[in-house]
């Protein structure tokens, strides 16, 4: 999956605020952006200088749901140019939403054209669909509201079975829960995964799930259409607790190794090797939380011959080592 934008020396984010908005569906994601650049900044590295603004129609203090009052910084009319944008979710029927804030749908009209990315929180997705942006395109919302969404938008591809959707510039997701598996996928593409791990660990990782496991891709049929490298992509999953040589995986499907890697890395985006290894960790995750195998046990059982370089993999693609992660998670499970 490619992202439309890249890394910068800044990162402006603009967090639309409506009266009666579900505040979690945007405090919850200027928390994790907050720490990316928090944590970014300790590890002295190149990252983004990231800028949140909340805006409003209007610039006047809005009570969201529960009688939490919110002092926007500006008003989203007077924004020209920022990289992403993120739509509330409603607590009433988002229905009205769309007689009662017409500029708002030209102004994300506009900054769409500009090249922002936009993200929905839930029934915001109204709000991006009433501007026409996702005509022919796939996009969620909040289950209680599908009904309504198809009549109103015919023309959205509406999926039902997804929590998050993707095309182009613009995420929908279904939930505030979704909303926090998305923002770990885009501080990783703004950051990188070191910075994405640890945001991850502050945030529940024991929900988490792999963005591409509940993600809708409107483009992911078309990433790539090279038919072998699908068939050894499947052949990696069936396969990923075996030994594998990437000599013999070559030999196997009658490439050579160089060949291998090349259309691997053109038609994902990684190496092979990558590729296993991503497989390899995510399996690792899950019996660390649901089972009690031995860390030895545990990197045979997932395809790794040596548990210590299991571990030290597993520390640098997650930031933490296995035995670690295992008691954050067992903590927050089982702990009453």
């Amino acid at each position: 999956m490619t992202m439309l934008l890249s890394k910068s020396s800044t990162l402006s984010v603009c967090l639309i605020a409506l009266d009666h908005m579900i505040g979690t569906s945007i405090t919850l994601p200027i928390e994790m952006l907050f720490a990316a650049k928090i944590i970014g900044s300790s590890l002295n590295a190149h990252y983004p200088d990231l800028t949140l603004m909340s805006a409003s129609h209007d610039c006047k203090p809005l009570e969201m749901i529960g009688g939490l009052r919110l002092l926007p910084d500006c008003c989203y009319l007077d924004i020209d140019v920022c990289d992403l944008i993120i739509l509330p979710a409603l607590w009433r029927n988002p229905r009205q939403l769309l007689q009662r804030h017409p500029e708002l749908l030209s102004w994300l009209q506009a900054r769409y054209r500009d090249g922002a990315l936009i993200c929905a929180a839930g029934t915001g997705a109204y709000l991006m669909a009433g501007a026409g942006l996702l005509d022919g395109k796939p996009a969620t919302t909040h289950w209680h509201y599908f009904d309504q969404f198809e009549t109103l938008f015919p023309r959205v591809i509406l999926k039902r079975h997804h929590l998050i959707t993707q095309s182009g510039q613009l995420f929908c997701a279904g939930s505030v829960n979704s909303v926090a598996d998305l923002m770990i996928h885009l501080i990783s593409r703004f950051f990188d995964g070191s910075v994405a791990a640890r945001v991850e660990r502050q945030f529940s990782p024991e929900i988490r799930r792999p963005l591409n496991d509940i993600l809708y891709f409107f483009e992911r049929r078309n990433a790539h259409e090279d038919e072998t490298i699908i068939t050894i992509q499947q052949w990696l999953h069936e396969h990923l607790a075996e030994p594998i040589s990437m000599r013999d995986l070559a030999e196997h499907f009658f490439l050579s190794q160089r060949s291998l890697n090349r259309r691997f890395k053109d038609a994902t985006g990684q190496s092979p090797v990558e590729y296993l290894h991503h497989l390899r960790l995510t399996a690792s995750r899950d019996l660390l939380k649901n089972t009690n195998l031995s860390i030895a046990e545990l990197a045979l059982h997932t395809g790794f011959q040596d548990a210590s370089y299991f571990c030290r993999l597993f520390k640098q693609k997650n930031q933490v080592t296995p035995s670690d992660y295992r008691v954050s998670v067992r903590r927050k499970l089982f702990t009453l």
